[in-house]
Protein backbone atom coordinates (compact mmCIF):
# COMPACT_ATOMS: atom_id res chain seq x y z
CA UNK A 1 0.00 0.00 0.00
CA UNK A 2 1.12 3.66 -0.62
CA UNK A 3 1.00 5.59 2.51
CA UNK A 4 1.72 8.77 4.71
CA UNK A 5 2.59 8.83 7.96
CA UNK A 6 2.09 11.94 8.67
CA UNK A 7 3.71 13.53 12.34
CA UNK A 8 7.66 13.37 13.05
CA UNK A 9 7.35 12.36 16.53
CA UNK A 10 8.22 9.12 18.30
CA UNK A 11 5.60 7.28 17.67
CA UNK A 12 5.39 8.51 13.93
CA UNK A 13 9.04 7.46 13.34
CA UNK A 14 8.47 4.12 14.55
CA UNK A 15 5.25 3.38 12.96
CA UNK A 16 6.28 4.45 9.45
CA UNK A 17 10.05 1.60 9.85
CA UNK A 18 7.01 -1.22 11.09
CA UNK A 19 5.31 -0.22 8.06
CA UNK A 20 8.27 -0.30 5.47
CA UNK A 21 9.35 -3.43 7.05
CA UNK A 22 5.80 -4.78 5.74
CA UNK A 23 6.81 -3.88 2.17
CA UNK A 24 4.86 -0.77 2.38
CA UNK A 25 5.63 2.74 0.24
CA UNK A 26 5.85 4.37 3.00
CA UNK A 27 6.58 8.17 3.42
CA UNK A 28 7.15 10.26 6.28
CA UNK A 29 5.68 13.74 5.66
CA UNK A 30 6.65 16.22 8.79
CA UNK A 31 5.17 19.27 10.08
CA UNK A 32 8.87 21.09 10.20
CA UNK A 33 11.06 21.12 6.91
CA UNK A 34 14.55 20.94 8.45
CA UNK A 35 13.25 17.92 10.56
CA UNK A 36 11.77 16.20 7.31
CA UNK A 37 15.68 17.65 5.25
CA UNK A 38 17.73 16.27 8.09
CA UNK A 39 15.80 12.77 7.80
CA UNK A 40 16.40 12.65 4.13
CA UNK A 41 20.17 13.66 4.65
CA UNK A 42 21.21 11.22 7.80
CA UNK A 43 18.60 8.56 7.63
CA UNK A 44 17.90 9.45 11.31
CA UNK A 45 15.05 11.81 13.02
CA UNK A 46 17.24 14.34 14.45
CA UNK A 47 14.53 14.58 17.58
CA UNK A 48 13.29 11.43 18.28
CA UNK A 49 14.24 7.48 18.41
CA UNK A 50 17.41 8.10 16.29
CA UNK A 51 17.99 4.57 16.45
CA UNK A 52 15.27 4.16 13.88
CA UNK A 53 16.66 3.27 10.68
CA UNK A 54 14.83 5.48 8.24
CA UNK A 55 16.89 4.98 5.43
CA UNK A 56 14.39 4.19 2.06
CA UNK A 57 11.71 5.85 3.98
CA UNK A 58 11.39 9.24 2.09
CA UNK A 59 11.32 12.05 4.41
CA UNK A 60 9.20 15.22 3.24
CA UNK A 61 7.77 18.41 4.24
CA UNK A 62 3.65 18.07 4.79
CA UNK A 63 2.85 20.44 1.94
CA UNK A 64 4.77 18.38 -0.18
CA UNK A 65 4.31 14.74 0.73
CA UNK A 66 2.11 12.82 -1.69
CA UNK A 67 -1.04 12.51 0.22
CA UNK A 68 -3.26 12.97 -2.38
CA UNK A 69 -2.29 9.82 -3.65
CA UNK A 70 -1.95 8.03 -0.44
CA UNK A 71 -3.92 4.55 -0.73
CA UNK A 72 -3.97 4.91 3.47
CA UNK A 73 -3.05 8.13 5.83
CA UNK A 74 -1.52 7.56 9.50
CA UNK A 75 -2.18 10.76 11.91
CA UNK A 76 0.32 10.88 14.45
CA UNK A 77 0.00 14.38 16.38
CA UNK A 78 -0.74 16.03 19.35
CA UNK A 79 -4.33 16.21 20.19
CA UNK A 80 -4.47 19.92 20.02
CA UNK A 81 -3.12 19.83 16.34
CA UNK A 82 -4.82 17.07 14.94
CA UNK A 83 -8.18 18.95 13.92
CA UNK A 84 -6.54 21.47 11.51
CA UNK A 85 -3.95 19.30 10.02
CA UNK A 86 -6.52 16.59 9.22
CA UNK A 87 -9.04 18.95 7.73
CA UNK A 88 -6.51 20.60 5.53
CA UNK A 89 -5.15 17.09 3.66
CA UNK A 90 -5.92 16.34 -0.24
CA UNK A 91 -7.60 13.76 -1.28
CA UNK A 92 -9.71 11.37 0.09
CA UNK A 93 -8.03 8.26 1.19
CA UNK A 94 -8.82 6.70 4.74
CA UNK A 95 -7.25 8.14 7.64
CA UNK A 96 -5.31 5.84 10.94
CA UNK A 97 -5.36 7.54 13.34
CA UNK A 98 -2.53 6.87 16.23
CA UNK A 99 -3.09 10.00 18.29
CA UNK A 100 -4.45 9.46 21.85
CA UNK A 101 -6.42 12.20 23.27
CA UNK A 102 -9.46 14.06 22.47
CA UNK A 103 -9.96 17.39 20.94
CA UNK A 104 -9.36 20.59 23.60
CA UNK A 105 -11.15 22.72 21.61
CA UNK A 106 -14.33 20.72 21.56
CA UNK A 107 -14.06 18.24 23.93
CA UNK A 108 -15.42 15.72 20.44
CA UNK A 109 -13.53 12.40 20.19
CA UNK A 110 -10.84 12.87 16.97
CA UNK A 111 -12.31 10.67 14.57
CA UNK A 112 -15.49 12.86 14.38
CA UNK A 113 -13.58 15.31 13.47
CA UNK A 114 -12.56 13.37 10.30
CA UNK A 115 -14.87 14.25 7.50
CA UNK A 116 -15.58 12.68 3.81
CA UNK A 117 -13.46 9.97 4.41
CA UNK A 118 -13.06 6.61 6.16
CA UNK A 119 -11.57 6.57 9.58
CA UNK A 120 -10.23 4.19 12.00
CA UNK A 121 -8.36 3.88 15.45
CA UNK A 122 -5.02 2.24 16.26
CA UNK A 123 -4.42 1.50 19.80
CA UNK A 124 -2.75 -0.54 22.40
CA UNK A 125 0.41 -0.62 25.00
CA UNK A 126 2.56 0.59 22.27
CA UNK A 127 4.82 2.28 23.61
CA UNK A 128 7.00 3.27 20.81
CA UNK A 129 10.28 2.81 22.10
CA UNK A 130 9.51 -1.05 22.19
CA UNK A 131 8.06 -0.67 19.08
CA UNK A 132 10.99 0.52 17.32
CA UNK A 133 13.59 -2.12 19.01
CA UNK A 134 11.35 -4.51 17.23
CA UNK A 135 9.93 -6.15 20.33
CA UNK A 136 6.63 -8.41 20.65
CA UNK A 137 3.31 -5.73 20.65
CA UNK A 138 -0.01 -5.68 20.35
CA UNK A 139 -2.62 -3.53 19.23
CA UNK A 140 -6.48 -2.87 18.59
CA UNK A 141 -8.16 -1.13 15.14
CA UNK A 142 -11.41 0.35 15.54
CA UNK A 143 -13.50 1.51 13.21
CA UNK A 144 -17.14 2.29 12.17
CA UNK A 145 -16.50 0.45 8.38
CA UNK A 146 -15.43 -3.43 9.16
CA UNK A 147 -13.73 -3.80 5.65
CA UNK A 148 -11.38 -0.94 6.70
CA UNK A 149 -10.75 -2.01 9.72
CA UNK A 150 -9.80 -5.52 8.56
CA UNK A 151 -7.54 -4.84 5.50
CA UNK A 152 -5.76 -2.04 8.01
CA UNK A 153 -5.27 -5.48 10.41
CA UNK A 154 -3.96 -7.33 7.34
CA UNK A 155 -1.91 -5.03 6.01
CA UNK A 156 -0.35 -3.88 9.38
CA UNK A 157 -0.13 -7.57 11.92
CA UNK A 158 3.33 -9.02 11.74
CA UNK A 159 4.98 -11.55 13.95
CA UNK A 160 6.08 -8.83 16.13
CA UNK A 161 3.32 -6.62 16.10
CA UNK A 162 0.28 -8.09 16.54
CA UNK A 163 -3.33 -6.40 15.52
CA UNK A 164 -6.92 -7.09 16.79
CA UNK A 165 -10.27 -5.51 15.41
CA UNK A 166 -12.16 -3.85 17.78
CA UNK A 167 -15.90 -2.22 16.29
CA UNK A 168 -15.55 -0.23 19.69
CA UNK A 169 -14.34 2.73 18.36
CA UNK A 170 -15.87 5.24 21.27
CA UNK A 171 -15.05 2.79 23.82
CA UNK A 172 -11.18 2.46 22.20
CA UNK A 173 -10.73 6.32 21.51
CA UNK A 174 -12.10 6.72 25.31
CA UNK A 175 -9.23 4.76 26.60
CA UNK A 176 -6.78 6.12 24.65
CA UNK A 177 -7.57 9.76 26.27
CA UNK A 178 -8.40 8.97 29.40
CA UNK A 179 -4.91 6.40 30.48
CA UNK A 180 -3.29 9.40 29.88
CA UNK A 181 -5.09 11.62 32.41
CA UNK A 182 -4.80 8.27 35.34
CA UNK A 183 -1.05 7.76 34.12
CA UNK A 184 -0.26 11.24 35.37
CA UNK A 185 -1.45 10.15 38.76
CA UNK A 186 0.36 7.04 39.14
CA UNK A 187 3.19 9.20 38.60
CA UNK A 188 2.70 11.15 41.61
CA UNK A 189 2.32 8.22 43.79
CA UNK A 190 5.81 7.23 42.05
CA UNK A 191 7.17 10.64 42.88
CA UNK A 192 5.88 10.77 46.55
CA UNK A 193 7.29 6.83 46.97
CA UNK A 194 3.74 5.91 47.68
CA UNK A 195 4.52 2.34 47.03
CA UNK A 196 3.42 -0.35 45.06
CA UNK A 197 0.24 -1.22 46.90
CA UNK A 198 -0.63 2.19 46.22
CA UNK A 199 0.16 2.70 42.98
CA UNK A 200 -2.14 -0.45 41.77
CA UNK A 201 -4.88 0.46 43.54
CA UNK A 202 -4.93 3.85 41.57
CA UNK A 203 -4.36 2.06 38.38
CA UNK A 204 -7.55 -0.27 39.43
CA UNK A 205 -9.85 2.58 40.32
CA UNK A 206 -8.63 4.26 37.26
CA UNK A 207 -9.98 1.52 34.98
CA UNK A 208 -13.15 1.90 36.69
CA UNK A 209 -13.32 5.25 36.12
CA UNK A 210 -12.52 5.02 32.58
CA UNK A 211 -15.21 2.23 31.78
CA UNK A 212 -17.52 4.06 33.63
CA UNK A 213 -17.03 7.16 31.82
CA UNK A 214 -17.13 4.88 28.30
CA UNK A 215 -20.01 3.70 29.21
CA UNK A 216 -22.15 6.65 29.48
CA UNK A 217 -20.86 7.93 26.17
CA UNK A 218 -22.20 4.23 24.73
CA UNK A 219 -19.32 2.27 24.87
CA UNK A 220 -19.25 -1.47 25.39
CA UNK A 221 -17.89 -2.51 29.17
CA UNK A 222 -15.17 -5.44 27.46
CA UNK A 223 -13.19 -2.67 25.62
CA UNK A 224 -12.11 -1.38 29.08
CA UNK A 225 -10.29 -4.82 29.69
CA UNK A 226 -8.25 -5.14 26.42
CA UNK A 227 -5.58 -4.01 24.52
CA UNK A 228 -6.74 -0.51 24.40
CA UNK A 229 -8.36 -0.34 28.22
CA UNK A 230 -6.19 -2.29 30.78
CA UNK A 231 -3.33 -3.18 28.07
CA UNK A 232 -2.31 1.02 27.65
CA UNK A 233 -3.44 1.86 31.30
CA UNK A 234 -0.86 -0.48 32.73
CA UNK A 235 2.07 -0.08 30.59
CA UNK A 236 1.07 3.96 30.67
CA UNK A 237 1.21 3.64 34.37
CA UNK A 238 4.19 1.57 34.88
CA UNK A 239 6.44 1.86 32.09
CA UNK A 240 9.95 3.69 32.33
CA UNK A 241 9.47 5.24 28.61
CA UNK A 242 5.83 6.75 30.14
CA UNK A 243 5.72 10.23 29.22
CA UNK A 244 2.62 10.82 31.22
CA UNK A 245 3.69 8.84 34.41
CA UNK A 246 7.16 10.52 34.18
CA UNK A 247 5.71 14.30 34.56
CA UNK A 248 3.13 13.09 37.17
CA UNK A 249 6.75 12.03 38.42
CA UNK A 250 8.49 15.40 38.38
CA UNK A 251 5.18 16.89 39.41
CA UNK A 252 5.18 15.32 42.73
CA UNK A 253 8.80 16.20 43.06
CA UNK A 254 8.23 20.13 42.59
CA UNK A 255 8.03 20.82 39.08
CA UNK A 256 5.36 22.77 37.52
CA UNK A 257 3.68 20.76 34.59
CA UNK A 258 5.24 23.14 32.03
CA UNK A 259 8.53 22.45 33.88
CA UNK A 260 7.79 19.01 33.41
CA UNK A 261 6.85 19.35 29.86
CA UNK A 262 10.27 21.04 29.33
CA UNK A 263 12.49 18.12 31.23
CA UNK A 264 10.92 15.61 29.03
CA UNK A 265 11.11 16.97 25.77
CA UNK A 266 7.92 15.76 24.22
CA UNK A 267 3.96 15.72 24.06
CA UNK A 268 2.42 15.09 27.27
CA UNK A 269 -1.38 14.54 26.54
CA UNK A 270 -2.27 14.32 29.69
CA UNK A 271 -1.71 17.62 30.19
CA UNK A 272 -4.35 18.99 27.17
CA UNK A 273 -6.76 15.80 28.19
CA UNK A 274 -7.30 16.03 31.76
CA UNK A 275 -9.16 19.15 31.75
CA UNK A 276 -11.08 17.62 28.62
CA UNK A 277 -12.43 14.69 30.07
CA UNK A 278 -13.10 16.62 33.37
CA UNK A 279 -15.55 18.61 31.47
CA UNK A 280 -16.88 15.87 29.70
CA UNK A 281 -17.32 14.07 32.65
CA UNK A 282 -19.39 16.65 34.20
CA UNK A 283 -21.47 17.37 31.10
CA UNK A 284 -22.62 13.77 31.31
CA UNK A 285 -22.82 14.03 35.03
CA UNK A 286 -20.30 11.09 36.23
CA UNK A 287 -17.74 11.15 38.90
CA UNK A 288 -14.48 10.51 38.09
CA UNK A 289 -12.29 11.94 41.30
CA UNK A 290 -8.93 10.67 40.18
CA UNK A 291 -9.20 12.59 37.07
CA UNK A 292 -11.03 15.64 39.11
CA UNK A 293 -7.79 15.62 41.51
CA UNK A 294 -5.10 15.52 38.40
CA UNK A 295 -6.96 18.27 37.72
CA UNK A 296 -7.07 20.20 40.88
CA UNK A 297 -2.63 19.11 41.01
CA UNK A 298 -2.23 20.67 37.56
CA UNK A 299 -3.96 24.23 38.64
CA UNK A 300 -1.65 24.13 41.84
CA UNK A 301 -3.25 21.76 44.37
CA UNK A 302 -0.90 19.81 46.65
CA UNK A 303 -0.80 15.89 45.44
CA UNK A 304 -0.40 14.94 49.43
CA UNK A 305 -3.55 17.09 49.54
CA UNK A 306 -5.14 15.04 46.70
CA UNK A 307 -4.18 11.54 47.86
CA UNK A 308 -5.47 12.57 51.49
CA UNK A 309 -8.64 13.54 49.90
CA UNK A 310 -8.52 10.48 47.88
CA UNK A 311 -7.76 8.36 50.75
CA UNK A 312 -10.67 9.75 52.85
CA UNK A 313 -13.70 9.51 50.54
CA UNK A 314 -16.80 8.01 51.93
CA UNK A 315 -16.15 4.23 52.02
CA UNK A 316 -18.64 2.13 49.25
CA UNK A 317 -18.73 -0.86 47.29
CA UNK A 318 -16.57 -1.84 44.53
Amino acid sequence: MRIVVVGGGSWGTAFSRLLADREHDVTLACRDPEQARAIRETGRNPRYLRIVDLRGIPAAPLAEAPVAEADVVVVALPSRAFAAVVDALPGTAPILSLTKGLDPATGERLSTLVRGRPVAVLSGPNMAEEVAEGLPTAAAIASEDAALAEELQHAINSSVFRVYVNDDLVGVELCAAAKNVIALAAGGVDGLGLGDNAKAALISRGLAEMTRLGLACGARPETFAGLAGMGDLVVTCWSRHGRNRHAGELIAQGATPDEAAATIGMVIEGLTTAPVVRDLSRRLGIELPITEGVCDVLEGRSLAELVAGLMGRRPTGE
